[in-house]
């Protein structure tokens, strides 16, 4: 009766612990009700084992009644098991955050089923070592006959322990599937494609493959870097597209869209090796949810169509053009007359050419050369030497100088920046006019449009009419003192007797260096 009685309260207790954890199954993780099976299952054939051990003897039956009694207590066990480790795997520990794959789940509990095994039968007096050595023959057979899923079971343990592969993982297989990882199991993982398909892999499949995870980089989240192709005419400057492009998309960030690093605009290539007559562009950016990436690269498209049309820059549109010119003398000097009267008023937009006549700025125009700049390129640098003047006709352009006893990251000076110039503006005038060395960087802040005068272009000016020498120097002298004296380096009531002594040191200059009164004549070319 003791006993009888104990095992009442038992089957009372197991009763109402299985309901307990199976009401916060229910409530804190219902994903895992399929768990709640482990502890039902073995209690139910608790309670079997346990009437069957009561009804034996009236059958006559008492040999049995130990082994049902042995059995009954063992399915307790087990019982007691399953709802320790739905407890711990299932609602302790995700309530912590921290996620427990089904393989070490599984191991765990085969574990503890041994374990309460061999404690019953060694409580019934059971031999063991009889046991043991026809389990070894067993499992030796079983090893031959089962290499392939004893080799995707292997895989299982393998990818569990070095943690290459996790739930929530996104693959691409070698043959160019993707999809999440959602359970890495004994003989194979699950993959959930993009298409909400399921695909059952090998575990010794993804051990022998080359497998590329998506978005997956040390101690950072997961964004994929995605692209978005298109392409504009060569009629518009790169630098407005890339510029329409991008602002667009940082101003009004996009949802999956990643803000670190932020989107780029880069310029691909020029007609596809002469095939197309188009520039090929793209837009990179990172994606931040990897399932969504078709909705994402569509609200990117969008974005970047919106904002080219804002910026008056059409798509190109495949097609082949056939241009069909009529040319002759005439036509050719109309051109030819109207391109030197365009030189010729920017010439005149330059101030230290005011003493000229328009004859010799026409005859200057005829030796100009056009020089256009993208942005950031470097027009000059400070401390080369070179013979020529920049006038700038569009754009604008930052003067900057080196700060003496700073250097950079990379062991350059340091410079600032001292002035912006805008078209119509010009610099560069003391090397074409005394041969000096740059005393500025002058660096592209946009796209500019740029003639270049060279000295040999001015050369023909000065020797047929020397006497513009000193015009030129009074020009000269009064810019330099005025640049001098905004940087704070002259003072306002010393102006007037510095632009005298500036305009006799560039006199001489000027002369000995267009040989009007000797000079060297020797230069080198800016980069």
């Amino acid at each position: 009766m003791p006993r009888l009685a104990l095992s009442q309260i038992g089957a009372f207790a197991l009763v109402a612990s299985v309901l307990l954890v199976a009401f916060l199954v229910n409530r804190y993780a219902p994903r895992k009700r399929k768990d709640v099976r482990r502890m039902v299952i073995p209690l139910l054939l608790y309670f079997v084992a346990l009437g069957a051990s009561a009804a034996l003897p009236r059958l006559g039956l008492e040999v049995a009644t130990n082994a049902t009694l042995a059995l009954s207590e063992l399915l307790a066990v087990i019982t007691v098991i399953n709802i320790v480790a739905i407890l711990l795997f299932d609602l302790a520990l995700p309530a912590v955050k921290i996620e427990v794959s089904t393989l070490v789940t599984d191991v765990a509990l085969g574990l503890a089923y041994i374990v309460a095994l061999i404690g019953g039968m060694r409580r019934y007096g059971v031999d063991l070592s009889g046991i043991i050595a026809t389990s070894a023959v067993v499992t030796a057979i079983l090893a031959l006959s089962l290499q392939a899923t004893l080799g995707n079971i292997l895989g299982g343990v393998a990818l569990q322990l070095d943690k290459s592969i996790r739930v929530g993982d996104w693959l691409q297989l070698e043959n160019g599937r993707q999809g999440r990882v959602r359970e890495i199991r004994w003989r194979h993982t699950v993959i959930e494609t993009r298409d909400w398909d399921t695909l059952i892999v090998p575990n010794a499949t993804l051990l022998a493959a080359t497998i590329m995870i998506l978005g997956k980089r040390e101690n950072e989240p997961e964004q994929r870097r995605m692209w978005i192709y298109f392409n504009v005419d060569f009629r518009f400057s790169p630098v407005d597209v890339i510029q329409a492009v991008e602002k667009a998309l940082r101003t009004s960030p996009i949802e999956g869209v990643a803000h670190n690093p932020p989107p780029q605009c880069v310029c691909l290539d020029f007609a596809n090796q002469g095939r197309d007559s188009f520039a090929h562009y793209a837009l990179r950016y990172w994606l931040t949810d990897l399932a969504r990436d078709d909705t994402v690269n569509s609200n990117v498209r969008v974005r970047v169509f919106a904002a080219l049309r804002r910026a008056r820059i059409p798509l190109a549109v495949p097609a082949a053009q056939i241009f069909v010119e009529q040319d002759d003398p005439e036509r050719r000097q109309r051109k030819h007359k109207r391109e030197i009267e365009k030189r010729t008023r920017a010439l005149r937009d330059v101030e230290i050419f005011k003493p000229l006549t328009h004859a010799e700025l026409a005859e200057m125009a005829e030796s100009l050369s056009f020089a256009p700049f993208s942005m950031g390129e470097t027009i000059t640098k400070q401390g080369s030497v070179a013979h020529w003047l920049y006038i700038l006709t569009q754009g604008a352009v930052e003067v900057r100088i080196e700060v003496p006893g700073t250097l950079d990251d990379e062991g350059n000076p340091k410079e600032k920046v001292v002035a912006l110039l805008k078209a119509p503006s010009f610099f560069g005038e003391m090397g074409l006019m005394t041969g000096e060395p740059r005393t500025a960087t002058i660096v592209a802040v946009t796209d500019v449009d740029c003639y270049r005068l060279d000295r040999e272009a001015f050369q023909k000016i000065v020797s047929e009419r020397p006497e513009v020498a000193s015009e030129l120097s009074e020009c000269l002298a009064e810019r330099r003192v005025e640049l001098e004296a905004a940087m704070g380096e002259v003072p306002m009531e010393d102006r007037q007797k510095r632009v005298g002594m500036e305009k006799f040191r560039l006199l001489g200059s000027i002369r000995s260096f267009f040989g009007l009164g000797g000079g060297d004549d020797k230069a080198e070319k800016e980069p």
